[in-house]
């Protein structure tokens, strides 16, 4: 199948898919409100196989150091999947699931499976990795750009994380957690029972950004949007927490976005 735009309805819930950037969801819209930032690098992209910065663009497998291509200098962010065009596997109504084959720069084969899937109150999103061949660490993630203000209301955030990962001056952790800190942030947090996190906006919609996965990056340093970011590990988690894709044990998430109108 193409990688045209694809067009998911559910009750009056509409999202829009884009295959050929990056396997973007383009725009959410809730009774005709957009709640994802425009432009063609915002909605919300796929992060993978690594989310946010690696150090220098430098991880480790075994005794082996591979080199990413420094994105975001000095350091290499955000995986190599959201610059691709990804493959339309199958589409319905309400449903679409999206393939991705690594390739170079990323120095191992594997195929990443995203399924996007729209009810009247819900977008879920489901990825995993899969090998056949050597086996390899990565990190799965979304990142998500909100708006900011929906019909001039502005969004509240509310989260209850367990620790903050202290950020160093480079913008990554510095291995040590720390008690929470108020915003703004470009941080990540450790929610070990599941990332569970509110965007209000008042009088209009409050939505819910939910995960089985213990790790959430908060950014809003920015007056457009907000970012709520469900992954599989911290920054730099290819060097610090690494997760292993095996031919016996894909790499697997899922996030839901509820969303109840006030």
């Amino acid at each position: 199948m193409s990688n045209e735009p694809i067009t998911l309805t559910a009750g009056d819930a509409e999202a829009t898919v884009l295959p050929g950037n990056g396997g973007r969801i383009g725009g959410l819209r809730v009774g005709g409100a957009e709640l994802l930032r425009q432009g063609e690098r915002y909605g919300c992209f796929p992060m993978v196989p690594w989310c946010g910065r690696i150090r220098e663009g430098r991880f480790r497998d075994g005794a082996v150091v591979h080199q990413m291509p420094l994105n975001s200098p000095p350091h290499a962010i955000h995986g190599t999947a959201r610059d691709a065009a990804w493959r339309t596997a199958r589409v319905t109504a309400d449903e679409a699931v999206l393939t991705y084959d690594l390739t170079d720069p990323w120095p191992y084969s594997g195929r990443v499976t995203q399924v996007i899937a729209l009810t009247g109150d819900a977008l879920t999103l489901t990825m995993s990795v899969e090998t056949y061949e050597s086996s390899f660490p990565a990190q799965i993630g979304w990142h998500p750009w909100f708006n900011r203000t929906l019909d001039g209301t502005g969004v509240e955030i509310a989260f209850d994380p367990a620790w903050q990962e202290e950020r160093g001056d480079d913008h990554l952790p510095t291995g040590n957690r720390i008690d929470p800190k108020p915003g703004p942030w470009d941080d990540c947090f450790g929610m070990p029972d599941g990332v569970d996190v509110t965007l209000t906006w008042p009088e209009r919609l409050e939505l819910k950004v939910t995960s089985r996965e213990e790790w959430v990056v908060v950014y809003d340093e920015q007056e457009a949007a907000v970012c709520v970011e469900p992954q599989t590990g911290p920054p730099d988690g290819l060097n610090t927490l690494p997760r292993l894709v095996t031919p016996l044990e894909p790499l697997e998430a899922t996030t839901t976005w509820r969303w109840t109108r006030l």
